[in-house]
């Protein structure tokens, strides 16, 4: 399906004329639901002097569809063609002959006075719906607005771009106002919302901007474009809130010769919404301050194991604190990182790099340094994986450098005596993203979710020979974490020196239930 913005490439048009044209799309559903019409847009194309191209195209969700089809990029017959040059050298609009109970409505696309397109509204006379009171005002609404197209009036240069979240539609509920701002029509969802606002009397006949100020709260604050959008005076939205409802209102002026004579006003009750926000904003905010929490009382405990390890004399008791320690303060990041989210996942790309600067910083114990470097990217990962993960890599990197090199004295040039790289490949369990160990994890294990594979590789002076590497305390939690993660773990020596550690691990998906 061709864009807006591919077909337009197609059309003999300025900048500003095509920008003028967005700006209608963007705001022409009005048109459509007030119609109970198609809208298709037509526009002159660059490559043919005689030559049209249909652009755009709008359902009415009021009524029943003209085109099922997709229609954008079509070019246009010979006959449709005649009354599309017609209207763009007349700049008038033009209704041909109904042909098999069909009728359309060709109207000039004015800016700066000069015709840039041309509008069709499409409507099918046998699906029409029966008119009544609401009827006959929506389509009262839609033929000012058609005629406010042609005249250049419409859309507004004035009206905020893009729809945002409770922005009111027809359906929602329309008023119509005269120029004094007094409800001439008021649909019944409006008349609905009036209700819920706390306005039980006749609506039609009555000001709207008393309706709403005598219902606001007293001391309220008010929006300065609340008093030109209640009568109808500006294009712009505003919205009312009360202890009873959210009502947002959005106004635009009826102009005729550029003269406002009235304004039609689309209001919806927006109350849900906001309340349904409000609730997301408390859970973010308790959650960061859970984690927060979390975070602090972690590192409260690592700082009194750390204080605890100086007071004992046992050397193994000694170092068994400080590991203690060491993992608490390494859950104690991934908390910290989470605490400054709105959301139960992280990018683990940040906590990988501190965790290896941090762990080689403490396993060095002011010796002789060890670079950590970081490859590849281990993406977003939700909060049940990062913190196992973070363990994990922490126990590796500190192995790494405690085994593989001796920091036990600087070296005289303060140039490391190695380096530590954690790399790491994200992919899908189809995809193919590794062999060997990976096959295991994706064939032993059919449930949703990526697979992750990470190495941590050294060029220290690598495995001694008949070792049974995973025997010690460290890996043994790392080989208990990887196996809750539905992975595996393996070690391999490098050449020409070093040792890799290589494990893959399935990870949650981010928008399934864990």
């Amino acid at each position: 399906m061709p864009t807006l913005r591919d077909v337009l490439g197609r059309a003999s048009l300025s900048r500003a004329d095509a920008d003028w044209l967005r700006r209608l799309v963007g705001d022409w559903q009005m048109v459509a639901d007030l119609s109970f019409s198609d809208l298709t847009l037509w526009v002159p194309t660059a490559d043919c002097d005689d030559g049209w191209v249909l652009v755009a195209h709008a359902r009415p969700t009021t009524g029943p569809n003209f085109y099922n089809d997709d229609v954008v990029g079509k070019t246009a017959e010979p006959a449709r063609r005649d009354v599309l040059n017609q209207v763009l050298q007349t700049v008038r609009p033009l209704d041909p002959p109904e042909a098999e109970s069909i009728r359309e409505q060709y109207v000039p696309v004015v800016r700066a006075r000069r015709a840039v397109g041309v509008l069709v509204r499409h409507t099918d006379l046998h699906s029409m719906r029966q008119q009544g009171g609401l009827e006959v005002n929506y389509l009262e609404l839609a033929q000012a607005l058609l005629r406010m197209i042609g005249q250049g009036s419409f859309p507004s240069e004035l009206a905020p771009t893009g729809i945002g979240r409770g922005t009111p539609r027809v359906g929602d509920g329309v008023l119509r106002l005269d120029a004094d701002g007094h409800i001439e029509y008021a649909s019944p969802n409006a008349i609905s919302a009036l209700r819920r606002l706390g306005y039980t009397d006749q609506v039609a006949g009555t000001d709207l901007s008393e309706i709403v100020t005598s219902r606001l709260p007293t001391g309220a604050m008010l929006d300065e474009t609340m008093p030109l959008v209640l009568t109808g005076r500006a294009p712009w939205g505003t919205e009312i809130e009360t202890v009873r409802i959210n009502l947002t209102m959005r106004a635009v002026p009826l102009l005729d010769g550029g003269t406002r004579y009235g304004a039609m006003l689309l209001l919806r009750d927006v109350s849900e919404l906001r309340r349904r926000e409000r609730e997301l904003l408390t859970k973010d905010a308790t959650i960061r301050e859970i984690h927060h929490r979390v975070k602090n009382n972690l590192q409260t405990v690592s700082a009194l194991l750390r204080l605890q390890s100086r007071r004992l004399d046992d050397p193994g008791a000694k170092q068994a604190l400080q590991e203690a320690g060491r993992r608490v303060s390494t859950v104690a990041l991934v908390h910290d990182t989470l605490s400054q989210g709105f959301d139960e996942t992280v990018l683990f790309d940040e906590i990988a790099v501190r965790i290896a600067r941090a762990t080689v910083e403490v396993a060095s114990q002011g010796g002789a340094r060890v670079s950590a470097g970081h490859r590849g990217s281990f993406g977003r990962v939700r909060a049940e994986d990062a913190t196992p993960l973070a363990m994990i890599l922490a126990e590796l990197v500190h192995n790494a450098v405690e085994h593989a090199y001796d920091t036990s004295s600087p070296t005289a040039d303060g140039e490391p005596v190695g380096s530590v790289v954690i790399e790491a490949q994200r992919g899908s369990a189809t995809d193919g993203v590794a062999e060997g160990v990976v096959r295991g994890v994706v064939d032993g294990d059919a449930g949703g979710g990526d697979v992750l594979t990470v190495t941590v590789s050294d060029d220290g002076r690598g495995l001694p020979e008949n070792h049974q590497p995973g025997t010690g305390l460290g890996m043994q939690i790392v080989q208990a974490l990887i196996s809750d993660l539905r992975g595996e773990i393996s070690w391999e020596k490098q050449e020409p020196h070093g040792t890799v550690v290589r494990f893959v691990v399935r990870l949650r998906g981010l928008s399934a239930e864990a």
